[in-house]
């Protein structure tokens, strides 16, 4: 899981990210920041894998952000302004990425990924193919089929133990023993909390 920290000062810009990007099964947004020195109070609560930063904020920008905070998380520099001079002043700031605001969602969480492994990509055509695919935490990579199957019934509101057998023509204890693999793959202990992982992963 990459957890991120979102900073842009355009209240429908930043929540329609939080939101869009929260949704990806692998990310989770930690929080988000309407400012550079917003960014500064957040990055001091929080501890994100990589960080998205606005250039122009009010008070502190986002490049002043992050010219201050040598040695932080890796960060992305989302912007509407693409010149080289703005993209300079985003590496001598530290930054490993550089993406406009009209970056599709998809290779917007794929650029997250990069980051987080520890890849640069200050120049905009920088092939991120290799991680357009959501990287799932090894609990959820190791769901078999059937158990995906089951978390997807959940996740659509089907909880009693007789309804599942039925649906999936098991038996109840089949359905038990899957259900007791599925909480310990995705270290949760009901099946509430399963439907919950179930919708976050996308099943």
């Amino acid at each position: 899981m990459i957890r991120i920290l979102i900073a842009d000062d355009h209240d429908l810009l930043r929540d329609g990210l939080e939101q869009a990007l929260g949704a990806v099964p692998d990310i989770q947004v930690l929080g988000t920041a309407s400012s550079g020195s917003d960014l500064l109070e957040r990055l001091a609560e929080l501890s994100p894998d990589v960080i998205m930063v606005d250039v122009d904020m009010p008070g502190m920008s986002g490049l002043e952000a992050l010219g201050s905070m040598r040695g932080g998380p890796p960060a992305i520099v989302v912007t509407m302004h693409e010149s080289m001079k703005v993209r300079k002043q985003a590496i001598d700031s530290g930054a490993v990425g550089f993406l406009s605001k009209s970056t599709p969602l998809p290779r917007l969480a794929a650029a997250m990924r990069a980051a987080a492994a520890g890849e640069s990509f200050i120049d905009g055509e920088y092939d991120l193919s290799p991680h357009m695919d959501a990287v799932l935490d090894p609990g959820a990579a190791a769901l078999t089929a059937r158990e995906r199957e089951l978390l997807s019934l959940l996740a659509t509101g089907v909880s009693s133990t007789d309804e599942l057998a039925d649906k999936l023509f098991i038996s109840q204890k089949t359905v038990k023993n899957h259900l007791a693999s599925i909480y310990d793959k995705l270290a949760v202990s009901d099946r509430a909390q399963a439907a919950v992982e179930a919708i976050r992963l996308g099943l």
